[in-house]
């Protein structure tokens, strides 16, 4: 009988709970556990698939998995997981790309309302009994850069252009027929940082990215303009974010991710950031399509047949 490990957040506690009677149909022994990154070890001896979010899977603790041959991420983002070593140890790994894509890109859109309009202390503001004008800026025919074109990139795109915004790219897989339809134009990161109104972050997090928007890069920014981070914290500097938000070199930063979560406080208490929980893909809808996903790759797991969404093996 195969022993599955089931460690996934506070948040996703329902679709926890879906996925569990599912597996067990299965035939499978389940373990589901509420974990912290830093708290997943003790769980993994019997283990032989770990359903997976934000946990550690580094390389110690994969070496703490001996029975352990399969590793499948809740969501999209890798990061947590030591894919050379899980390769090493010939333990598969996949993910669920492009099922959060939706509920990202619609998170993507209320923090740019939220940032260019300052709704959080408008709101915090009426509900301690004070009442104040506050004047935003609007959306609507600004520039929005966008860094990354991938499934989350193109809906926030996508979504823009109900908003009639003049929208620019980077990106290095460059999509040119859905650019085209959704009215987008490629260019250089330097013009899209100097010429944008809006930019929206939504690339992955590897070496070549870490810290991506650095001190030099920040200072390519319009004084006018907002940054927004929905994909990981750690393509962006935070030190040289705060200085920047300091100084108003740019107008303003929303945040949904950051370096370390929760975040530095310096940075979140800030009057010109709007910060959220890591909920850019925490939707009821969104959970489904990436509960329904695992479940068919563990299935065909146990069947033996091809998995969907590998990202590395030991070939």
């Amino acid at each position: 009988m195969t022993n599955i490990l089931l460690s996934l957040s506070d948040g996703f506690i329902e679709e926890k709970r879906k996925l569990e009677k599912e597996l067990i149909n299965l035939g499978a022994t389940v373990k589901s556990i509420t974990t912290k990154k830093e708290s997943i070890s003790g769980y993994l001896h019997d283990a032989e698939i770990i359903v997976t979010g934000v946990e550690n899977m580094d390389r110690k603790t994969i070496e703490a998995a001996p029975n352990l041959k399969y590793i499948s991420k809740f969501g999209t983002g890798i990061d947590n997981i030591d894919l050379d070593a899980a390769a090493e140890s010939g333990i598969i790994v996949t993910n669920t790309p492009g099922q959060n894509a939706s509920s990202v890109a619609d998170l993507t859109i209320g923090l740019m309302l939220s940032i260019a309009r300052n709704l959080p202390n408008s709101n915090d503001l009426v509900k301690n009994g004070g009442w104040k004008l506050h004047i935003g800026n609007e959306i609507e025919g600004k520039r929005l850069g966008i860094i990354g074109f991938g499934e989350i990139g193109k809906k926030v795109a996508k979504r823009a252009t109900g908003f009639d915004m003049d929208i620019v790219a980077f990106a290095n897989y460059k999509d040119e027929a859905e650019a085209q339809r959704l009215g987008v134009q490629f260019v250089s990161l330097e013009e899209l940082l100097s010429t944008a109104d809006y930019i929206v972050i939504s690339t992955n997090l590897k070496k070549a990215t870490y810290h991506l928007i650095n001190e030099e890069r920040l200072a390519l920014m319009k004084n006018s303009a907002y940054l927004i981070n929905i994909s990981r914290g750690d393509l962006i500097d935070e030190k040289a974010l705060i200085r920047s938000l300091k100084a108003e070199q740019i107008k303003g930063a929303a945040l949904d991710v950051f370096s370390s979560e929760p975040p530095d406080l310096e940075l979140a208490q800030l009057n010109n950031v709007v910060c959220t929980s890591h909920i850019g893909g925490a939707t009821v809808e969104c959970s489904n399509r990436i509960g329904n996903a695992i479940l068919h790759n563990i299935r065909n797991y146990l069947q033996s047949e091809e998995l969907q969404h590998i990202v590395t093996k030991n070939d």
